[in-house]
């Protein structure tokens, strides 16, 4: 069964840092483009970043570009996100997703098997 689980999430404070992680069950996530997406309270889910598979382009948002990393673990069957200098906008629930096809840009289509989410807060 395929299952992808985010962790890492938690309460920072701005200027802190968290490394997000993308764990996949039932599937090798080094076959798959994995992309990281992020809803803040009253707004709609916007892509964060994109890692492709067979080593193909990475994307990142421009909000985030500069102070954030996409990797892999392929001895975990894991994504990580690791974002810097977090500010409080950056508040919202992170979520990653499969897609098949390389990254082509941040939004939502051809993604699937979404997990949970995992929580980031950012206040002082």
């Amino acid at each position: 069964q395929v299952r992808i689980v985010e962790s890492g999430g938690g309460l920072v404070q701005p200027g802190g840092s968290l490394r997000l992680s993308c764990s996949g069950s039932g599937f090798g996530m080094d076959y798959w483009s994995i992309g990281w997406f992020r809803q803040a309270p009253g707004k709609e889910r916007e892509g964060v970043s994109c890692i492709s598979k067979n080593d193909g382009p990475k994307l990142y948002q421009e909000s985030v570009k500069g102070r954030s990393t996409i990797s892999r673990d392929s001895a975990k069957n894991a994504v990580y996100l690791q974002i810097d200098n977090l500010k409080p906008e950056d508040t919202a629930v992170y979520f990653c997703a499969r897609r098949f096809h390389l990254c082509s840009d941040l939004t939502e289509v051809g993604f699937g098997s979404w997990g949970q989410g995992t929580q980031v807060t950012v206040s002082s």
